[in-house]
C-alpha cells in the first residue's frame, strides 16, 4: 500500500467520524452516561430489605443519587420475596433447561399523607438456565448465581419505574 493510498484512507476515516458527529450531535443525540439518570428522593426501604433484592436495590437506588434513610419523604416496602423454578423440556435425566423467576409486591406510600402510588403492585423477572439435575453442587451454585442475576434485574426494573413516576418529580 503507498503513501498516498494511506494518507487518502487516513482523511476519508477523519471526514467520516466527523461528519457522524456532526449529524448525531444536530439532531439531538447525546451519550447517555452517569448524569443522564434522574435524581430520585430518598427512600426508606421497608419489608424484605436485607434480602438479595433488597441489597440490590439500594445499590441501585445509590446510582440513581438516591438512597434510604429512615425519615425520607417516600416509604418504599418490599413484600415477600419469591422464587420460582419451573422446568422446562422432556423427563429425561441430567442436564435441562430450568425457568427461575423471581417476584415481590412492592408498595411506595407517601410519608406525610400516607397516599399509596403502588399498592402491593406485582414485578416479576424471569430468565432460563441450563441446571444439571444429577450434579447436586453445581445445581445450588447455578441456582444462587440465577438468583443473584434476577434481583440485579428486578432492582433495575424497580428502579426504572420509581425513575419514571410523575409522582415523585
Amino acid at each position: 500500500m503507498s503513501v498516498t493510498d494511506r494518507t487518502r484512507r487516513a482523511l476519508i476515516g477523519a471526514t467520516l467520524g466527523t461528519s457522524a458527529a456532526v449529524l448525531l450531535g444536530g439532531c439531538g443525540f447525546h451519550l447517555r452516561g452517569r448524569n443522564g439518570l434522574p435524581t430520585l428522593p430518598l427512600f426508606t426501604l421497608e419489608g424484605q430489605s436485607q434480602s438479595d433484592l433488597g441489597q440490590a436495590l439500594q445499590r441501585q437506588l445509590e446510582r440513581y443519587d438516591s438512597g434510604t434513610s429512615a425519615n425520607a419523604p417516600w416509604r418504599l416496602t418490599l413484600g415477600n420475596v419469591d422464587m420460582r423454578s419451573r422446568r422446562l423440556g422432556g423427563d429425561g435425566r441430567g442436564s435441562r433447561e430450568h425457568e427461575f423467576t423471581l417476584s415481590v409486591r412492592v408498595s411506595l406510600q407517601q410519608r406525610d399523607n400516607q397516599a399509596y402510588v403502588w399498592n402491593r403492585k406485582s414485578l416479576s423477572r424471569s430468565v432460563r438456565q441450563r441446571v444439571n439435575d444429577d450434579d447436586l453442587l453445581n445445581r445450588d451454585v447455578l441456582i444462587n448465581e440465577a438468583r443473584r442475576q434476577l434481583a440485579d434485574q428486578l432492582a433495575r426494573r424497580i428502579s426504572e419505574r420509581l425513575a419514571s413516576l410523575e409522582a415523585l418529580k
